[in-house]
């Protein structure tokens, strides 16, 4: 895990928020402290650059918060944090973080997910057609990724499957919480074939008997629902922060050719309320589970 995650966001935002209010562009920042704007874009996104206390202070100055700030006191304490953090992870030996050894497996924007999903103490997953990544099996993964594509090479394959394996470690993290909301179609479509899926389902019926795991499915027939208008989505939110800064939630959205992360507040509200809406039309845990159970039984006739 990067620990230095959530302080590096509250440090972007930070700063963004700075720059906007004194009116400045990314060009103006970067030139004033000698770094690309992209460099001072990916920094308000909360992603690692390349930048001295110096740098930070420069930017400070451009924007107007000066000396004494509280304001100022505050970027230079989370800038700290960062550099401390930062420095923790590099004597344990896990400067990138882990999944970033596994960087030649999947597209740049799933580094960023994998940074907030090992900085996230909860994950409220909604899924139309696939299982969760951290809930599939070993067999369903290499269905996919044959499905995705089929000339992969052997060493790539068990790579993927590595890095799955490896992200499923989160779910013995007592303090972390994962819960599914997965229409039935997930359990219909067969990746790999019927004993694939068997074993899938199975899985899903073990992982949901975890305290800090809960899959409700939303059948088929219950008629109008949010579930029938929003496309897959996971809600990341995180941890109470050690700071008075609120980290905010993050509503991730996968597709084809990239992902969306969003994190305007009216955004986030409206998938909360898509969540409640199929809160109120899936099964219970209970229910969910006999569906799984006997769904699986079909795979095995």
């Amino acid at each position: 895990m990067v620990g230095s995650s959530l302080p590096r966001r509250a440090l972007g935002r930070l700063l963004r928020q700075y720059r906007i209010a004194a009116g400045k562009g990314q060009l103006a920042a970067g030139l004033h402290v000698e770094i690309s704007p992209q460099s001072i874009g990916r920094m308000e996104d909360g992603r690692k650059v390349k930048i001295v206390t110096s740098q930070i202070k420069d930017l400070l100055d451009l924007y107007g918060v000066v000396e004494p700030s509280e304001k100022r006191d505050e970027v230079l304490s989370l800038w700290q944090e960062v550099r401390q953090q930062d420095h923790a992870a590099k004597l344990q030996g896990d400067t990138k973080g882990w999944w970033r050894s596994y960087r030649d497996q999947f597209a740049a924007h799933f580094d960023h997910y994998l940074s907030l999903e090992a900085s996230a103490h909860r994950l409220t997953s909604h899924q139309l057609t696939l299982v969760p990544g951290l809930l599939q099996t070993p067999e369903y993964r290499r269905a996919m990724i044959h499905a995705d594509d089929p000339n992969l090479s052997a060493v790539d394959v068990e790579r993927r499957l590595e890095l799955a394996a490896r992200r499923r470690i989160r779910l013995e993290d007592s303090a972390f919480h994962l819960s599914a909301m997965l229409s039935e179609a997930v359990l219909r479509h067969q990746p790999g074939g019927c004993a694939v899926m068997g074993g899938q389902l199975r899985q899903l019926i073990t992982d949901g008997e975890r305290e800090n795991v809960a899959i409700r499915i939303v059948p088929f027939g219950v008629g109008a629902h949010s579930g029938l208008v929003v496309q897959s989505f996971t809600l990341l939110e995180f941890p109470p922060p050690a700071n008075r800064l609120v980290e905010p939630p993050v509503v991730y959205v996968e597709g084809y050719e990239g992902a969306l992360f969003l994190e305007q507040m009216d955004v986030i509200d409206r998938h909360r309320r898509a969540l409640s809406n199929l809160g109120q039309v899936a099964l219970s845990e209970d229910d969910s589970r006999e569906l799984v159970w006997r769904i699986a039984k079909e795979y095995q006739a």
